[in-house]
């Protein structure tokens, strides 16, 4: 997962610094865009792909993003998209412009952001009514990208996937090597469907896990979504993925990798009753399912075996959506279809 900006940080949290920034870097980027005197700087803890760190101004809480494998000329899309959708009232973080509107700067000669921080706290045991709150906000979003005007491929897509199951195979026994290469199979055989062409499409998230999410909830009320962020897997893609991706890590037994069908029902109900699923999407979405685990097992994969140097950086565990990837595969049609 990219960097994370809810507030849980604790000393045994990891931290994936790849490049350092320093106070006076920090109060130099504070300068260019308007936001007073730096107050702290932290870096925050599990990012897999950035450079991340709280940074508190004396004009509000914010978070600190460097570019570690995207472009200067990929990020456009990234930061306009979250610009656009936080002006159609989706709770996104908005990045900050400078006084000629730039919202893609320089820190330490990497590709850097700056948005506001959300408040509350991710939710890291979901329960039907996150995972609804998550699924309407979702539907929402889905139809608040449609007048995007910039467009980029999901990076993470089939095709990546076929490029980098090569250089993952090596590193795996017999068994699983097969599977990666069955399932991977079979998506080709699925994205040359005529039902796969069919399928809605814009803005993407992409990598809307549980961390990725944020909540306030006080005792005895209903949790409410405070955001969604990280948005830097985000692509035009089929939403059909996108909602293959969320069923994948918040309607999943953690355990075992096993579905877990009332949080899945709730889901789909909210989505669905913000946009309705289309006759496509209710057949292909099995296949998705599995595609949504294969993606991440890859990535998983990729990043365990062949790391990049980074201050206290832990992979995650590829095993787990290997495990979501057999179940998917295992059970022919989700109990909710």
């Amino acid at each position: 997962m990219p960097g994370s900006a809810s507030g849980k940080c604790s000393a045994s949290d990891t931290v994936a610094v790849f490049t350092e920034v320093t106070e006076h870097d920090a109060q130099a980027l504070l300068n260019t865009l308007g936001l007073g005197a730096l107050r702290s700087l932290r870096g925050i803890q599990g990012g897999i792909e950035n450079t991340n760190y709280f940074v508190d101004s004396e004009r509000g809480q914010h978070v600190l993003t460097l570019f570690e494998r995207l472009s200067f000329a990929q990020l456009p899309f990234y930061l306009h998209l979250m610009q656009h959708l936080a002006h159609r009232g989706i709770p996104v973080p908005d990045p900050a412009a400078d006084a000629q509107g730039t919202i893609l700067h320089r820190v330490n000669g990497k590709p850097a952001a700056l948005v506001n921080r959300l408040r509350g706290a991710s939710e890291l045991a979901p329960g039907p009514a996150h995972c609804a709150a998550v699924g309407a906000m979702l539907a929402r979003m889905h139809l608040a990208g449609r007048g995007y005007d910039r467009h980029q491929p999901n990076l993470r897509g089939l095709p990546w996937w076929n490029e980098t199951a090569p250089v993952v195979l090596p590193h795996l026994e017999p068994e699983q090597a097969a599977l990666l290469q069955s399932e991977l199979a079979y998506q080709n055989h699925v994205a040359a469907s005529a039902a796969y062409a069919a399928l809605p499409r814009g803005p993407v998230h992409a990598d809307l896990f549980r961390d990725n999410v944020m909540f306030e909830q006080s005792p005895g009320q209903a949790p409410v979504l405070t955001g969604f962020f990280d948005f830097y897997f985000a692509g035009v893609d089929t939403w059909l993925f996108d909602i293959a991706v969320c069923l994948n890590d918040w309607c999943i037994r953690l355990a075992d990798g096993q579905a877990d069908d009332e949080r899945t029902a709730a889901f789909l109900q909210a989505y669905g009753a913000e946009r309705a699923l289309t006759g496509p999407e209710r057949e292909l979405l099995p296949a998705m399912l599995r595609a949504g685990a294969l993606r991440f097992w890859i990535s998983r994969l990729w990043d365990f075996h062949l790391p990049r140097e980074a201050a206290l950086l832990t992979p995650h565990d590829p095993g787990h959506f290997e495990r979501v990837l057999r179940a998917r595969a295992t059970r022919l049609a989700p109990a909710f279809a």
